[in-house]
This record gives C-alpha cells, structure tokens and sequence, in this order.
C-alpha cells in the first residue's frame, strides 16, 4: 500500500471511530511508524509501505481507536520545547503547564534585588519531570529538587533528565509532597492532581481510562491535595518565597480562600481565560 492510500485510509478509520483530530493522530502515528518527520510523508506519498509497516501502523491505530492517547503510544510528547518520554505510568504533559513555567520566570524575574543570587525550587509531583527540567533549562543557576510518591514517575522523570543532560541539576526524592524536604526554598511549584471525582463524568474517557488515577483526581471535591500542600508549602518556603500551582476554574475560589493569609494572592487565566495558576507570597515577619 502507498503512503498517501494508508494515510487516507486511516483518517477515514479514525473519522468513522470518532477519534479528535482524525488527520494530526493518522499523520503522528505514521510518523511514529515510519520514524520520519511530517515533511516525510508529503514529500514521499508514492513510497510504498512494507508488510511490517502497514502490519505496525494498523496496530497503532487499533490503540488509538481504543482511546489510548497517541501520547502513550509513541512514548513522547512536547513540552516548552522539549521531546519529552511519557508512559501510562505519568500524566501527559499539557501546553496549559506550560503557563506555571511562565509565571515562575516573571516572579524571577521581577526580583531584580536577587538576580545573582542561587534559588531553590522544588517541582513537587514532578511525574515525567515536565516541569521541573523546563525550570532547569531556564534557570541554569537554580537548585532543583522534584518529588513523586511513585517510582514509575520518578524512573520516568529521571529518564527524561537525563536525555537532556540535566540530571545532574535536578535531585528527585520518592516522597508525599515534600515530607522530608530540608531547608528553605523560593519556589514551590507543583500540577497537583485538582479534579474532584464528582467531576468525573466530565473528563474525557481516555483521560479517565488510561491516565494514572492519581495524577488526576484528588478526592472528592478536587482540593484535597492542594489543602495538605498549601501548608507544608509554608513550613518550607523562606519568608517572601512563591507558591505557584496549576488549578482550574472549578476550584478556584476555594483554593483563593485556602490561601488566607498569604500575601499577593492571584488566579492566573490561561489563554481560554480559564483560572489556570495560583500564585501566593509567604509573608516576612
């Protein structure tokens, strides 16, 4: 079979399976299949799939008719620039993430009485690292430490250091929250799992079926996590040091009401204008 005949044959598959953005998940596996670029498969729609190939390729696309996100099949996803390896074993990055990185950097970078000092930051439920190696990329003077009570995700997290050669500026600790943390820090940066189960019927089925249950839902109303987080935070942060979290709109007022008495509390939007990050000051003494 042609490239350009399993190509449509596929997006037909996936379109008639209600599978989103039929044509970008029949393009990316093929792309998976066939180790190539998307530049690939305009520039050659002639060439002809091997048996292996088109046996694989059809494999593929079983899973993602399944509802196995694309992610977990190729084993990759981008994130701030990075090809990063993800597993069922950690949630799938997502461009919203990318918002808590953009708001620990504006926070660097309005301290312009520190700018040469050495900060601390710990990613706490790192899961592939997404994170904290985008923290590290940014911030080559920074001392990083992530945590994850699961060590599929701390394998994973290192995995991923480690392919961007910042492993050796990154600790990972196995631990809840950051139990065991020594030291003050000047950021505490974390995507807790925020979606209450009450809320379940709402996620999307492969989100529901495929992603660790864990990284996504906190308890029954989705600020369970964040309600143990916000506290120990405190314990670690020094005085003036940043609490940045991704949240969502749903529980957006009640996180902003967990936060009494910090200083400079503020919701962030995404670029939906959805409540995406909430950020807070520990007050000096």
């Amino acid at each position: 079979m042609q490239l350009k005949d399993a190509l449509t044959k596929a997006i037909a598959r996936l379109t008639t399976e209600n599978v989103p953005s039929p044509r970008m998940n029949a393009e990316l596996l093929l792309m998976f299949t066939l180790s190539c670029e998307r530049a690939h498969l305009f520039a050659h729609p002639e060439r002809e799939l091997t048996a292996e190939e088109e046996s694989r390729y059809e494999a593929a696309l079983g899973e993602r008719s399944s509802g196995v996100p694309a992610q977990y099949i190729t084993g990759h996803q981008e994130f701030w620039g990075m090809d990063l390896v993800v597993s069922p074993a950690v949630l799938i990055p997502r461009p919203e993430t990318e918002h808590v990185i953009e708001t620990v950097l504006e926070l660097r970078r309005a301290e312009a009485r520190r700018p040469k000092s050495k900060i601390r930051i710990v990613d706490v439920g790192t899961g592939s690292g997404c994170i904290a190696l985008a923290l590290a990329k940014e911030l080559p003077q920074a001392e990083i430490h992530a945590t994850d009570i699961s060590p599929d995700a701390l394998e994973i997290a290192r995995a991923n250091a480690a392919r961007h050669q910042v492993e050796r500026r990154i600790q990972f600790h196995q631990m809840d929250l950051v139990e065991g943390l020594t030291g003050e820090f000047d950021f505490v940066v974390s995507n807790p799992p925020y979606v209450g189960e009450s809320e379940e019927d709402q996620v999307q089925l492969e989100v529901r079926k495929f992603e660790p249950r864990s990284a996504v839902f906190a308890g029954q109303t989705g600020t369970e996590v964040i309600t143990r987080l916000i506290p120990r935070a405190r314990t670690i942060l020094r005085p003036g040091g940043w609490l940045v979290m991704e949240i969502s709109g749903t529980i957006a007022e009640e996180v902003r009401g967990l936060l009494e008495g910090w200083q400079e509390v503020k919701i962030k939007p995404d670029l939906q204008s959805i409540p995406r990050v909430a950020i807070a000051k520990k007050p000096k003494p």
